[in-house]
C-alpha cells in the first residue's frame, strides 16, 4: 500500500520548451485528462507525438488505421500519431489456433457465470501471446518516435493507458448489478472478484493499466539512454485513482469510491513507478480526483465527491470567478432547489454512517455492499433529478475545472520532479484553479 502523499503546493518548475517532444502513450479518443496536459505541452511550444491502439477488423484481428482514420486521429491530436497499432491486454489474443479469452467466455450466462470455470494454462498462453504482441509493437514504435526527437531536446512520456473489461454480452448485465444495482438488483463485487471471470478482468486490467507503463519505460530506454547522455531531461506521467481528500465538515477528509475494480492494478501502477524511481527513472503517477467521463458512467456514485470542490474554491482564496462557478451550477438545478441545499445534501451523504465506514485507506479498494449501493446510488438519483436538465449537470462542469486544475499541476510537478506517487486532492485542485483565475 502506498503511502498517502498529497501535492501541498502549486509546482512551477519547467524543464520544457519550444522544441522539446511530448509523448502520449495511449490514444485521444474523447475529453479527458489528458487534454490538460496536452495543452500544458502545446502552450511549452512541444512537438505532440501519439500512438494508436489500432483499430480490429471484421474477423477481429488488430490492425494499423487507414489513411482517413490516420489523418482523423492526427487532427484530433493536433499532433503526429505512429500507426502501429498500440492495443493493450490479451482479452483477443491466442497462440495460433487456439481460442483467446473472449472466446473462452463466449458461454458465459447471468445465471451461471459465479460457476463458470476457465482453463488457466490455456488463458496464461493468451497472456504471454499479448504481451509479446505489445512490447514488440512498443519497440517498433518507440523506434519511430525516436527518428522524431531531436539532439538536445527533452522528452515528455504520459501514459494514459486503462480499462480492460472483456467485451461479452453477459457482463454488461453483470457490472449493472455492482455499479448500478440496489435492492434486489444488487450484486456483490466480491463475488465477482472471487469468480474466474473476475480473475480474469483482474488479470486484463493490470496489463492494460499498469504493465502498460512497464513496458512504456522499457521500450523507450534507447530513447531515454540518449537523450540524458546528452544533457536532456526525461519525464513519465500515468493517470492514477486512489480515493480523494474532500471537504467533510470543513476539513479535507480522504474518502473515495466504492467499489473501483480498478483499484488493484492502480497500486500496481504505484508500483511500477516506484520501482522506476529508485532505478533513478522520474516516472510519476498522479491519483486524480473523481470526475465524470464516458467510461466512469458506469459507476453510478463516483460523481458525488465532485460536488464540494465548489466549498474548496471558496476555502482556498477564491473570488469573483469562484462566486461564477457557484452560479453557473445554481443555474442548473431546477426551480426552487438552491445549490446550497444539494452541499447539504452531499455533506448528510458523506457523513452517514455507512459512507463513513468506506474512508478507510488501508483496506482500499474495499467490497460494495447492499447498504452503500442504497444511500449512495440512492444519493446519486436524488441529486440528479434536482437539475434542469439531465444532460447538463452540475458534475459535468466541475468535471471540466478538475481537468484544467490537474494540467498544469501534473505538468510542472513532473518537471519539479517531487515524488513516484502524488495525490491531486481538491486543496491544490482548487488553489490552482484560483491562480489561474485571479
Amino acid at each position: 500500500m502506498t503511502e498517502l502523499t498529497p501535492l501541498r503546493h502549486i509546482p512551477t518548475a519547467n524543464v520544457f520548451r519550444k522544441g522539446d517532444v511530448f509523448v502520449l502513450f495511449g490514444e485521444l479518443f474523447g475529453r479527458g485528462y489528458v487534454n490538460g496536459l496536452i495543452d500544458e505541452a502545446r502552450d511549452a511550444g512541444m512537438t505532440i507525438v501519439g500512438i494508436t491502439v489500432g483499430r480490429r477488423d471484421e474477423s477481429g484481428a488488430l490492425r494499423a488505421l487507414t489513411a482517413e482514420e490516420h489523418a482523423e486521429a492526427e487532427e484530433k491530436l493536433g499532433g503526429r500519431i505512429i500507426n502501429v497499432p498500440l492495443m493493450a491486454g490479451f482479452d483477443m489474443d491466442a497462440p495460433e489456433g487456439e481460442q483467446n479469452p473472449t472466446e473462452l467466455l463466449a458461454g458465459v450466462k447471468l445465471k451461471t457465470w459465479q460457476e463458470d470455470k476457465l482453463d488457466w494454462e490455456k488463458i496464461e498462453r493468451c497472456r504471454e501471446a499479448g504481451v509479446r504482441r505489445f512490447t514488440t509493437s512498443a519497440a517498433q514504435a518507440m523506434a519511430e518516435i525516436d527518428k522524431l526527437i531531436p539532439e538536445g531536446a527533452n522528452v515528455f512520456f504520459a501514459h494514459t493507458m486503462a480499462g480492460g473489461i472483456p467485451k461479452i454480452k453477459a457482463f454488461l448485465a453483470i457490472a449493472n448489478r455492482i455499479y448500478k444495482g440496489r435492492g434486489e438488483r444488487f450484486e456483490s463485487s466480491r463475488a465477482l472478484l472471487d469468480s474466474d471471470l473476475g480473475k480474469l478482468i483482474l488479470m486484463n486490467f493490470d496489463e492494460v493499466t499498469a504493465n502498460t507503463l512497464k513496458y512504456l519505460l522499457d521500450a523507450s530506454a534507447p530513447i531515454r539512454e540518449r537523450v540524458t547522455k546528452a544533457g536532456g531531461e526525461v519525464r513519465y506521467t500515468a493517470y492514477g485513482y486512489h480515493g480523494t481528500e474532500i471537504l467533510i465538515g470543513g476539513e479535507y477528509q480522504w474518502q473515495t469510491y466504492t467499489n473501483y475494480t480498478q483499484g488493484y492494478a492502480k497500486m500496481r501502477l504505484e508500483s511500477i513507478a516506484e520501482a522506476a524511481w529508485q532505478q533513478g527513472i522520474a516516472a510519476t503517477v498522479f491519483n486524480c480526483p473523481e470526475i465524470r467521463t464516458n467510461s466512469s458512467d458506469i459507476f453510478v456514485g463516483v460523481e458525488l465527491s465532485l460536488f464540494p470542490l465548489l466549498t474548496a474554491l471558496k476555502k482556498e482564496g477564491g473570488g469573483e470567478w469562484a462566486e461564477k462557478q457557484w452560479a453557473i451550477c445554481q443555474e442548473l438545478l431546477g426551480e426552487g432547489t438552491s445549490l446550497q441545499s444539494l452541499l447539504d445534501t452531499i455533506e448528510k451523504y458523506n457523513n452517514d454512517a455507512t459512507s463513513a465506514q468506506f474512508r478507510n485507506f488501508e483496506a482500499w479498494p474495499m467490497d460494495n455492499t447492499p447498504a452503500l449501493a442504497d444511500v449512495m446510488i440512492g444519493t446519486s438519483e436524488a441529486i440528479t433529478d434536482l437539475h434542469k436538465d439531465r444532460k447538463a449537470l452540475i458534475t459535468d462542469h466541475l468535471s471540466s475545472l478538475v481537468l484544467e486544475g490537474a494540467g498544469p499541476l501534473m505538468f510542472h510537478g513532473a518537471s519539479e520532479r517531487i515524488a513516484p506517487v502524488l495525490w491531486l486532492n481538491h486543496d491544490i485542485i482548487a488553489r490552482q484553479l484560483n491562480a489561474l483565475h485571479p
